[in-house]
């Protein structure tokens, strides 16, 4: 009941962890509606003026990743709309292009695409690219068969092997099931964390934490859990929430029981409640705390393998992604609701989600202290 009217005694503490995570779950949901971000402004310039350097400003344009807005007359003038924002990358064909692709003279095209924007400049880069390639193969196959070999020959010698492409998990290339069922995650975990560390060492800065502890009959472990566990229950109906706007009403791939996703969120919480606490019994200052889980929180969309494999990432560093509780949920995701394998082969995900809590209870007695003789360091 104490915690009950600690939650509501303070707004901030219900817009944290009911209305930040449903309007950011929305947000995303109608932010990446479309799945894959298309048509990507762009630019051409075309300093060759040809019938043949207009045939690939067509191609370029009949590409569905980039959009071609502008065509320009100078390098210098398509850098500047990049710096402005204006297009996230240009293509440019240089003078005599045509004549000295027929003459054999290997020229060079040259494209620019702005990485300081990862998404739309990774997608410039690809529409680029399969541009310039296709070119330089059309232009080699027609040299071969002016030549005198056969058409199909030419082709084969130019590609011979095909490559079939297959997207395992994600065959729609849907940029909205990755980005959202890993933000949404992070973004619960990182509140829950603040929320629980705050509560905690709020109870220390305001010299109540004696009151806490009478209240529950000495006992630390119940002082906790009673403070922890209504913000525990509406954290994972809010999870389970925005597992609804995904899985349900937006159809998000799930290939396997909905029981074994909701049962991770709910173990990503307490995992998370319990890495606040190993923190604030670590660390009982409301500063210092609130600093370290935010860091966590923040690095974890980093660290977590979301977008780099930990495997590729300097010991050093992936070696934290192992103290993430959102790395195991984000595990068990692609397992269950991807896959769709059997839950056996997760089951050293969920185990470990479950020893946060086990690592929490180590440091309550350092805790204990702290709540009966409460010092504030601001």
């Amino acid at each position: 009941m104490r915690g009950c009217r600690e939650l509501l005694s303070r707004r901030i503490y219900l817009v944290c962890l009911v209305a930040v995570p449903v309007l950011f779950t929305l947000f995303f949901i109608n932010m990446m509606d479309s799945g894959l971000p298309l048509k990507v402004p762009t630019a051409v310039v075309d300093l060759d003026q040809s019938s043949l350097s207009r045939q690939i400003t067509r191609n370029l344009a009949s590409s569905e990743l980039v959009s071609i807005d502008q065509k320009l007359e100078s390098y210098h003038e398509a850098v500047d709309m990049v710096r402005k924002g204006d297009i996230f990358g240009f293509f440019m064909i240089p003078e005599n292009f045509q004549r000295d692709a027929i003459g054999g003279r290997t020229p060079t095209i040259t494209y620019y695409c702005n990485m300081t924007v990862f998404v739309p400049g990774t997608l410039s880069f690809k529409g680029f690219k399969t541009t310039a390639v296709t070119t330089a193969g059309g232009l080699v196959q027609t040299t071969l068969v002016n030549a005198g070999l056969p058409e199909s020959t030419a082709g084969s010698l130019i590609s011979p092997v095909s490559i079939q492409q297959n997207a395992i998990g994600n065959p729609w290339m849907n940029y909205n099931y990755y980005l959202t069922n890993s933000f949404v995650p992070g973004l619960i975990e990182l509140i829950v964390m603040l929320v629980a560390a705050f509560s905690i060492c709020d109870e220390i800065k305001r010299h109540t934490s004696r009151q806490t502890l009478r209240a529950s009959g000495g006992s630390i472990l119940v002082a906790i859990f009673g403070k922890l566990l209504p913000q525990t229950i509406i954290a994972i109906a809010v999870g389970v929430l925005c597992q609804s706007l995904m899985f349900g009403f937006n159809h998000f791939p799930l290939n396997n029981h909905l029981s074994h996703i909701i049962i991770a969120m709910a173990l990503m919480v307490i995992a998370a409640q319990a890495f606040a606490v190993t923190v604030c019994c670590a660390i009982p200052n409301l500063r210092m705390a609130l600093s370290i889980c935010s860091l966590v929180g923040i690095l974890a969309f980093s660290i977590a393998a979301f977008s780099y494999p930990v495997e590729q990432m300097y010991p050093s560093i992936g070696i934290f992604s192992y103290i993430l509780p959102v790395r195991y949920y984000f595990l068990i995701y692609i397992d269950q609701a991807l896959n769709g394998i059997p839950i056996y082969f997760s089951r050293f995900y969920y185990i470990a989600l479950l020893v946060f809590p086990l690592v929490a209870l180590i440091g309550l007695p350092r805790l204990k202290k702290h709540y009966l003789n409460p010092v504030y360091v601001p």
